[in-house]
């Protein structure tokens, strides 16, 4: 059985001529380039240990397959803002899995892009753990109620925004949570 036991984050631009290779470009910015991706949903795996990007492309061999949540976006229009952002929510039980979630917004700053991807995360988390809480509340006010549940350790977000190139090459952003067995 598969089950990652280190996990780590990481995040890049790449800006090109071509859609593809902006988004190549991008992945050797977040250093995952080397790999072969496969993207998997949105679990955090019980017991998982996160580490550095150096420590876990340690772990790695270029050419591996190496399973990861993923969230992409690119533009080549001018000046158009993009994210891609990964949510993360841990659970303080830790016989218990946590969740991690993907965001692809244009027109969101980085910090708008986050804050949706971390509550999105949370939020999964929260109806998992049958946690009560009120949608219509702000993040900041929900994420305070689910941290003083007991239930919910840790949130977090990986994310990264740019604004499109203004010659008009495509620009792409990536944001990954990359599983190592």
């Amino acid at each position: 059985m598969y089950v990652p036991k280190n996990i780590f984050f990481t995040k890049g631009v790449g800006r090109e001529k071509e859609y593809l290779a902006s988004f190549e470009a991008a992945l050797r910015n977040a250093q995952i380039e080397k790999y072969n991706l496969v993207s998997v949903s949105s679990i955090y795996p019980i017991g998982c240990k996160k580490i550095s990007v150096e420590k876990g492309n340690a772990q790695l061999t270029p050419g591996q397959i190496v399973h990861a949540v993923i969230a992409r976006n690119s533009t080549n229009e001018p000046n158009r803002q993009i994210a891609a952002s990964i949510g993360v929510a841990i659970p303080n039980d830790k016989s218990m899995y946590g969740y991690l979630s993907e965001h692809h917004p244009y027109g969101e700053t980085a910090n708008t892009a986050g804050d949706y991807s971390e509550d999105l995360a949370a939020t999964m988390l929260a109806t998992t753990l049958g946690i009560k809480f009120d949608l219509d509340k702000s993040w900041n006010e929900r994420e305070q109620f689910y941290k003083m549940s007991g239930k919910i350790v840790q949130s977090f977000n990986v994310t990264q925004s740019a604004q499109g190139n203004k010659s008009g090459l495509w620009t792409t952003v990536v944001a990954a949570a990359i599983l190592i067995p």
